[in-house]
Order: C-alpha cells, then structure tokens, then sequence
C-alpha cells in the first residue's frame, strides 16, 4: 500500500512540473506582467495625465508602447517612478518605506482549520503591499507549501534539504542564517522563504530539545532569526500551517498584528473556538516563560464569503457583535476569478483583467483591495502614520 501512495505521490509531481513548463516557457519561471498606465499611475497615487506628462517630458523610466501605443511599465519601473517623483518632491513621500524608528511589521496569517483561506489571504496581502511600493517578506511555515508554489517553486524539485526556516531554527550544527535561504521572486520588493516537507522536522526536533533543556527556548527562534533580516524589509508575512505546533507557536512570538482567517460557516466558527481557547491556553504558558505576545493589533477576515447565502450573512453579523472592530469591514468574497487564477499558479494581482468577465473580476478585485486596504492601514497606525 505504501508503494501505492508513493507511486501516485510521484506521479503527480512528475505532472505538476510538466504543468509549469509548459505555462511557463522557454525557462519554466514565473514573471510578472506589465501594468498599464492607469494601473501604474494609480499604485503610485498619481493622476494618468501627470504620469503622461512625466514619460514625455523625459523623466523617470519610460514605458514600453504597445498597440495603438499605449503605455505599460513593469513593477521595477514603477518602484523606480516613486523614488523619482519623491526626490523631486517638497516633503511628499512615494516610496513608503518604513522610517528607522517604526518596526518591522510582522503579520502571522493563523487558523489550524484547512481551508480557511490562510494562503490566499498571505499571498494576496503580501503581493498587494509590494505593488505599494513596500519591501515585503513571504514566509512560507507550512509543510504543504502552497504560498511556495504559488510564487514559481514547487517544493519537491525547487528547494533542497535545509533551505527554508527549519535551516534558520533548527537545534543542530546545520543551523544557517535565514539570509541564506531567502529568495528572491518574480515580484520586485517580494523575497520569499520557501517551504518543503523539511518543516516537519522542527515539530518532531523540539520535544527532544525540550527535555534536553539546554537550547535557547523553542518559542524564541522564529523571531530571532526574522530579527536578524528585519532591516532589509518593511512588513513580513507569514503563512502557518493549518495545526497549532511548535512552528505556529513560534510564529505567534514573532508576530506584531495576528490575522485570524474564518469561513462565516458554523462548523467552521467551531473550529476556530477550539483554536482561540487552545492558543490562549498555550500561549499563557509561553507568556510566563519570557514569550513576547504583545501585538499591535489582532483581526478576523472573512473569507470565501457569500454575501447572498443568508446563513453566512448571519453568521458574519453574529461575528460583528462578539468580535465588534477586531473584524475587518471587508470580506474576501468568494469568486471564480481567484480560484481560476489559482489553477495557473497565480494570484488574481499576477492576472490582467482582460482575462475574466468584467463584473467579475471587478468584484474579486473590490474584495481583495478592501481586505488588504484595512491592513495596510492598521499598519500605518502602529507606525503612527495617518490613513
């Protein structure tokens, strides 16, 4: 029976990277597309006209003319348009780039119910702020390794024994630092630290360390290794895996606002109130051990929601009353447009809208924007910045 498993197990890998080379050619990588001058103009937050009259009058990157000539620029080029216009600015700023006295923003995407929209949630968030301009770091804690997938690596042929964070916070001599296995995406301002079924080892190292008693405490290794790259980004975002172990545990220490996904469906809401009253039972634990839980700020999205199915409505309000601010105002609906993007290995940022209906890309859009929107201002917020 295992040679049945490990036969099939082998075989869809063997598809999966036929799948991507032929989406993907000559070289079977991810790239991102351009934008259009609308497109560009509003992520910078500028009017089309100004951005035309910039293009002409030479200064900045120029675009690349397409039929009927018009204008398109890729994601390097618009991050170089923001430094641009910011230097020649009087005190406005484009490039929004954290100032030395705000920190590092953290942000754990956390549900131990599969399902519940925590990559899609990670993936979308984390592209979202890079096309804003921001250095963002994905961090893949998730032996599935989906997040991984999503930006161009499948994990079984991509990344190598000791190349995502298990490197950075296992208890042997074959620890490294996390800047060794960071990559570098498709995405310009989006480095990933990708994952693999090697993660599984952290959950089985650290009982036998614990009962050694003589590591540095397992619930401090997460930070401590994200501390040691901070200084190269402005927010990180990290994926757990769908269980509450000593990875999840980690990332809850190292995060400075924590995002609890929920599909509004009652067994789904369940499953969430085990996990709230599992982690708080925990993370007391932890906290007494000289745990660092203080977070900025802590959120329930709303995900693969149906604004037209009653229960779910109903549950979203019920949601509201408990839970009162700690739920975004935006939902994630579910669309047809996301999880056909998904089938290509692509988020719904990666896909032009001339690939989908109209209304129904502009909707998946209007969702996405509205749920990544509250983030990044509740980012600003613990900066101190204005929305």
């Amino acid at each position: 029976m295992t040679d049945v498993i490990a036969g099939d197990g082998a075989a869809l890998s063997a598809e999966l990277l036929a799948m991507r080379e032929a989406l993907f050619p000559p070289v079977s990588k991810k790239s991102l597309r351009s934008f259009s001058s609308v497109e560009a103009a509003k992520l910078i937050g500028i009017a089309d006209a100004y951005l035309r009259q910039l293009s002409l009058g030479g200064k900045g990157p120029q675009p690349s003319l397409g039929a009927g000539g018009r204008r398109s620029y890729t994601l390097e080029q618009i991050n170089e348009l923001r430094v641009t216009l910011e230097e020649g600015s009087k005190g406005k700023r484009y490039v929004p780039h954290r100032r030395e006295a705000e920190h590092c923003q953290v942000m754990a995407v956390v549900n131990f119910k599969g399902g519940s929209g925590k990559t899609t949630t990670a993936a979308h968030l984390a592209q979202y702020l890079a096309l804003r301009g921001y250095r963002v770091l994905a961090v893949d804690l998730d032996p599935q390794a989906s997040l991984t997938a999503l930006h161009g690596y499948q994990p079984e042929y991509d990344i190598q024994a000791n190349e995502t964070m298990y490197a950075a916070v296992r208890y042997d001599e074959n620890r490294r630092p996390l800047k060794d296995v960071i990559r570098k995406t498709y995405f310009a301002g989006l480095d990933l630290i990708p994952a693999n079924l090697e993660l599984m080892e952290y959950e089985h190292d650290t009982p036998r360390a614990l009962a050694e008693r003589d590591a540095e405490p397992f619930f401090g290794r997460v930070a401590a290794a994200l501390g040691a790259v901070a200084d190269d980004y402005d927010v990180m975002i990290l994926d757990c895996p769908p269980q509450l172990g000593f990875l999840t545990l980690g990332a809850l220490c190292a995060a400075t606002g924590l995002l609890i996904t929920v599909h509004p469906q009652m067994l789904d809401v369940m499953s969430m109130c085990q996990f709230l009253l599992m982690a708080s039972d925990i993370l007391s634990v932890v906290q007494e051990s000289g745990g660092d839980l203080d977070y900025d700020f802590i959120r329930y999205i709303v995900t693969r929601f149906e604004p037209a199915d009653a229960p779910q409505t109903q549950m979203v309000a019920f949601m509201r009353s408990l839970f009162r601010e700690r739920v975004l105002n935006s939902t994630m609906v579910k669309s047809t447009a996301i999880s056909d993007a998904g089938l290509s290995k692509q988020t719904l940022y990666e896909v032009g809208r001339e690939n989908f209906g109209k209304q129904t890309y502009d909707r998946a859009m209007e969702s996405l924007d509205g749920v990544n929107g509250e983030l990044e201002n509740l980012m600003k917020l613990a900066w101190g910045r204005e929305t």
